[in-house]
C-alpha cells in the first residue's frame, strides 16, 4: 500500500516498523505472530512500553497523551503494530471508555480514570451485552436506582470479554423506565470489587475462557461515576460503537494470518507439486488477497476524507466492519483448510497441555482461532445490524 501513501506518510510507517520491532519484547511478538495465548501480563507490559513513548492512546486527545494525527496516521499506526504482531492495547480503556470519557466526562472523572487508564492501571470490562439485550441492545434491562448519593444497580450482563481480569466496568444502565427505550439509559463506571458485583466463566467452543457473564445484586455505586448526563447514555454508546468498528477491519492481523495460511501452503505437498500449485486453492487464495486489498484501499480512502478529531461516529465505518469480518472467517477457514487432519490435534493438546512438535510451526491456534473467529461477525455490531446502518446512513433507504 506504500504506492498510495504520500512521502511524509510512508516516513511515518517506516518509523512505526522500527519502533515495533525494535522497542517491544521479541518473545511476546513471537507468541502473537505463532498464535499462542496472551497473558495479562502480556498485554499489559505491551501497552506500559506504547505508553511510555506516546503510542498508546494516539486517538485521544493530546493533553490525555493523544497524538495530533491524520487519520491515515492513526490507520498506519495500528496496520504496522499488526504486522510486527505487537500485542495491541486493550481495546475496552483504548477505543472505547477512554474516549468516552474523554469527550464527555467531566474534568474530575478524566483525571481521575485517564491516565490510569491509558497506562493500563486499570483493566476496563465492559457492560453492554444482557441476555435479552444483544443485538437490540436498546432493549436493556440491567437498572440503576437513584438513592441519594448513589446508584442502586441490579441486573446482568453477557459475554464480557475477559472481564475475569476486569477491576473496572463500564456499563449501560437503565435510569429511566418510562421514556423510550434509548431515552433512559446511562453510562456508569462500576468498581468490579464491589459488594453484589459476581463473574461467572462461559466456556467458549474452542476450549478457552474468554467471555463472562456479570451479576449486579444492590450493588452501590456513588453518583460521581456516572459520565456526562444522566439518561444520555446511549448518544456516548453509539458514540464508543462508532470508534470500534473503525478498528475492528483488523487489515494487518488478516495479512499477517493469510501470509501463514500461504507459507504452510508452500509446504504442503500435493501430486502438483505444493499446495499453491493447486488451481482450485490458487483461485480461493487470489481472491482473498484481491478483497484483502480492495478492503485497505476502501479504507484509506475513507480515512482521506475524514476530519481528524472528529467525535461523530462515521457511518462508513460499517462496511469495514461488515467486510473486515467476512475476510476474518475466510482466512481462518482457510487456514485450517490447508493445515487439514492436522488441525485437530488442538483438541487434546490444548487442554492436556501436551506437546504441539507434530503440527506445523505455529499451526497450534488453527482450529481454535476458526471457532473463535465465528464471533466477528456478531460482537461491535452483528452483520446484519452493519447491513442496516449502510442501508440507512449511507444509501438512504
Amino acid at each position: 500500500m506504500d504506492t498510495l501513501l504520500n512521502a511524509e506518510e510512508r516516513e511515518f510507517a517506516q518509523q512505526m516498523r522500527q519502533f515495533y520491532r525494535t522497542q517491544i519484547p521479541e518473545e511476546l511478538r513471537f507468541k502473537v505472530a505463532t498464535g499462542q495465548e496472551l497473558t495479562k501480563d502480556d498485554v499489559v507490559t505491551s501497552q506500559r512500553i506504547l505508553n511510555q513513548h506516546g503510542y498508546a492512546v494516539p486517538n485521544w486527545p493530546v493533553e490525555w497523551g493523544g497524538q495530533d494525527w491524520t487519520p491515515v496516521q492513526h490507520h498506519l499506526w495500528l496496520e504496522e503494530m499488526q504486522l510486527a504482531c505487537v500485542p495491541q492495547p486493550l481495546p475496552f480503556n483504548v477505543s472505547m471508555v477512554g474516549p468516552v470519557i474523554a469527550t464527555f466526562g467531566s474534568q474530575e472523572i478524566k483525571e481521575r480514570f485517564l491516565p490510569a487508564t491509558a497506562n493500563i492501571d486499570i483493566w476496563w470490562s465492559q457492560g453492554f451485552s444482557e441476555p435479552d439485550a444483544g443485538s437490540d441492545l436498546a432493549s436493556l434491562k440491567t437498572s440503576a436506582v437513584r438513592d441519594g448519593d448513589k446508584y442502586i444497580v441490579n441486573g446482568q450482563k453477557t459475554w464480557t470479554t475477559l472481564g475475569q481480569y476486569g477491576d473496572w466496568m463500564f456499563n449501560l444502565v437503565r435510569t429511566d423506565p418510562n421514556v423510550k427505550k434509548q431515552a433512559g439509559i446511562s453510562f456508569l463506571l462500576i468498581d468490579m470489587k464491589t459488594p453484589g458485583v459476581t463473574v461467572r466463566p462461559i466456556q467458549l467452543i474452542d476450549g478457552g475462557h474468554e467471555v463472562n457473564e456479570v451479576f449486579f445484586d444492590n450493588v452501590e455505586v456513588p453518583v460521581e461515576n456516572l459520565v456526562g448526563e444522566e439518561n444520555k447514555g446511549w448518544t456516548y454508546a453509539k458514540f464508543l460503537l462508532g470508534n470500534e468498528r473503525t478498528g475492528i477491519a483488523r487489515i494487518g492481523t488478516s495479512k499477517v494470518n493469510l501470509a501463514r495460511a500461504k507459507a504452510y501452503a508452500a509446504v504442503t505437498k500435493t501430486a502438483r507439486g505444493s499446495l499453491l500449485d493447486d488451481p482450485l486453492f490458487s483461485a480461493r487464495l487470489t481472491k482473498i488477497e484481491a478483497e484483502l486489498t480492495a478492503l485497505e484501499m476502501t479504507q484509506l480512502r475513507i480515512l482521506s476524507t475524514q476530519a481528524a478529531g472528529s467525535d461523530k461516529p462515521d457511518p462508513r465505518s460499517s462496511v469495514l466492519k461488515l467486510k473486515g469480518s467476512q475476510l476474518q472467517e475466510d482466512i481462518s477457514e482457510l487456514l485450517v483448510d490447508v493445515l487439514g487432519p492436522q488441525g485437530l490435534d488442538f483438541v487434546t493438546d490444548r487442554v492436556q497441555g501436551e506437546g504441539l512438535s507434530d503440527l506445523p510451526h505455529g499451526a497450534v491456534d488453527a482450529l481454535p482461532s476458526y471457532f473463535n473467529t465465528r464471533k466477528v461477525t456478531i460482537y461491535g455490531g452483528s452483520s446484519e445490524v452493519q447491513r442496516g446502518i449502510i442501508s440507512k446512513a449511507l444509501l438512504g433507504l
